[in-house]
């Protein structure tokens, strides 16, 4: 109690004391407001943070730790109700496929008595190789009306080929064999032939030819291929000729050493052409040739910015070993092209030249009525500067437009023979009787230098799947040398065809125009200069395939049934027509 009494008292005494105590007065605040201008800009460092040297330890209670879970999935099926929707597949319509055969047999006939055979059959197996075997024959029974001769004529040729793949090359070889019989029909129409010299007249020629060839391509390789072939051609007149021609491609790469080149191409040739003629067409002298050229032609293709160029040359040494003359022969071999309007205009312009060895046999194949007694030489075509424009113009017409100057050293120009018979002889004064050949009905090579400008120009248009059309012209303009003419050379020549197919149907037709050509006609062995008329020559052909494997055809020829002359005194016949069937099939072996 006592003590009880003495607290209050205390705190009663508290009270009055802070009641009459005076406060205190406060003080002012002496800080004064100042403007600081931060001069530059605090650019803190990593190696002015204060580092901790020591890693701190921290200690995961067991009661946070993680657990390992273990899932486990309970399978139960539910129904889909997915449905898949079908679609349709889309895209261009190439039309029904034709099936393809390795092999067929052709075989028609048609008026003047003109049967026609054709064959292919080929076979291909990986391991065996692969085989060719081709067959093609057509005989016509005088079809020239209104000749004096026969006008007989047929073609045999009969092809072989045989090629096997290796691992690092392919190998192939060949047999080419060619019999072509004509009849020197065209007798000069200034002469009056009597009966008994018609009959001694055996105007008949046939031409062979037999040709080896072979060849080997090799893989990753600089020799890219090598080919070799001989040909022996004859005819019934002692006449032979053999040439022997050996080629090898190389191509030999520039793109080393991170250099981004295309690789250089050169090609290179070895060729003997020999051949004899049993006598000239004035004594009964031989007639000898034989020519042997080494040959090369490097070239180089690549582009440049929107340019695609080649540059290129030819060399040849050539020996003319029967008149004993060796030469060298240089020729460009340059291109450049520029797409002048995307593929609507590339223009393009070049010069190149060759060296061309007429034979016995390609000149035979140009003018089938030769006598046996020519005088070869060789084609220098000095140069042939060109340019032109082509492109396509929409996705269904594209030409070709070009003008070009050639200039060429002995070409080969046909004329025809002057008759030695006045109608009436069969032979000379000196008892050699006149070959068949003799009597005006045939035609001789002679050369001259001669300049051609031309202007060429085609265009196609392909109408649709089904139909195709198109138009080739050429103009020509020459200027000779030696000769008054470019004998047999027409200025204007023109072409105009169409095809037409369907999955049952076809047909093609041409129409061929080749305007005057200048010639040489004997009057009584007294030249004079003419002109062979121009002529239009329509040709059609068409077909009904009956199944895959059977299909009949129809061709007609001269439809207009025009009599031109295409060489002078050498009129053509008029229709042809043949008919046939075309058997395809499957390998049989």
């Amino acid at each position: 109690m006592k003590n009880t009494i003495t607290l209050v008292c205390l705190f009663i005494g508290s009270i009055v004391f802070a009641q009459e105590q005076t406060p205190n007065t406060q003080k002012k605040d002496t800080i004064k407001t100042e403007v600081v201008n931060v001069i530059t800009t605090y650019a803190p460092k990593v190696t002015d943070a204060f580092k901790i040297k020591r890693k701190p330890v921290v200690s995961l209670s067991k009661d946070i730790q993680k657990k390992e879970l273990n899932y486990q999935i309970k399978s139960v099926p539910v129904a889909s109700t997915f449905v898949p929707k079908s679609g349709t597949l889309k895209g261009i319509d190439v039309g029904k496929q034709e099936r393809l055969f390795d092999n067929y047999f052709s075989a028609g006939f048609g008026n003047n008595t003109t049967p026609f055979v054709e064959m292919y059959m080929h076979n291909y197996t990986p391991y065996d190789g692969e085989y060719a075997v081709g067959l093609n024959f057509i005989y016509t029974n005088d079809p020239v009306p209104e000749t004096i001769l026969s006008s007989s004529y047929y073609n045999i040729d009969v092809d072989l080929f045989f090629k096997q793949e290796q691992r690092y090359f392919d190998w192939h070889m060949g047999f080419k064999g060619e019999r072509d019989m004509y009849n020197w029909y065209g007798l000069p129409k200034g002469y009056d032939f009597q009966e008994f010299v018609i009959n001694s007249i055996e105007s008949q020629q046939t031409y062979k030819n037999y040709k080896f060839f072979g060849g080997v391509s090799l893989q990753d390789s600089y020799i890219n291929k090598v080919d070799a072939a001989i040909s022996l051609f004859s005819d019934d007149y002692e006449s032979s000729e053999l040439n022997a021609l050996l080629t090898a491609d190389f191509a030999f790469p520039l793109g080393r050493y991170g250099l981004e080149l295309e690789d250089l191409q050169v090609k290179t040739s070895l060729n003997f052409l020999g051949g004899t003629f049993a006598r000239s067409y004035d004594d009964i002298n031989e007639i000898k040739h034989q020519f042997f050229n080494v040959g090369i032609h490097p070239f180089y293709n690549f582009a440049f910015n929107e340019f695609d160029i080649k540059v290129g040359a030819k060399g040849y040494f050539s020996m003319d070993v029967a008149n004993s003359k060796n030469q060298f022969f240089i020729y460009p071999d340059v291109e450049v092209n520029y797409p002048v309007i995307g593929k609507l205009a590339n223009l393009y312009i070049g010069a190149n030249g060759d060296l061309y060895t007429n034979s016995y046999r390609s000149l035979s194949r140009e003018m089938p009525y030769l006598s046996p007694t020519q005088n070869i030489q060789q084609t220098n075509q000095v140069f042939n500067a060109f340019g032109g424009l082509r492109g396509i113009l929409s996705s269904k017409i594209n030409y070709n437009v070009q003008a070009s100057f050639k200039n060429e050293e002995n070409k080969a120009l046909f004329v025809v023979n002057r008759s030695k018979s006045n109608g009436i002889t069969t032979g000379d004064i000196n008892g050699f009787s006149y070959k068949s050949y003799e009597y005006g009905n045939s035609f001789t090579t002679i050369y001259d230098n001669i300049n051609t400008l031309s202007i060429t120009g085609e265009i196609n248009y392909d109408y649709s799947k089904e139909l195709t059309l198109g138009l080739h012209t050429e103009f020509n303009n020459y200027t000779t040398d030696l000769q008054t003419d470019p004998w047999g050379l027409p200025q204007i020549k023109a072409d105009v065809f169409g095809h037409y197919k369907t999955s049952k149907w076809y047909a093609g037709a041409n129409i061929y125009f080749v305007g005057d050509r200048p010639s040489i006609s004997f009057n009584d062995n007294n030249p004079s200069d003419i002109n062979l008329e121009s002529y239009i020559d329509i040709n059609v052909n068409g077909g009904y395939h009956i199944n895959d494997i059977f299909s009949v055809f129809l061709r007609a020829n001269n439809i207009m049934n025009n009599s031109y002359e295409k060489h002078i005194n050498f009129n053509v016949q008029g229709v042809q027509i043949i008919g046939g069937v075309v058997w395809k099939f499957d390998a049989i072996f």
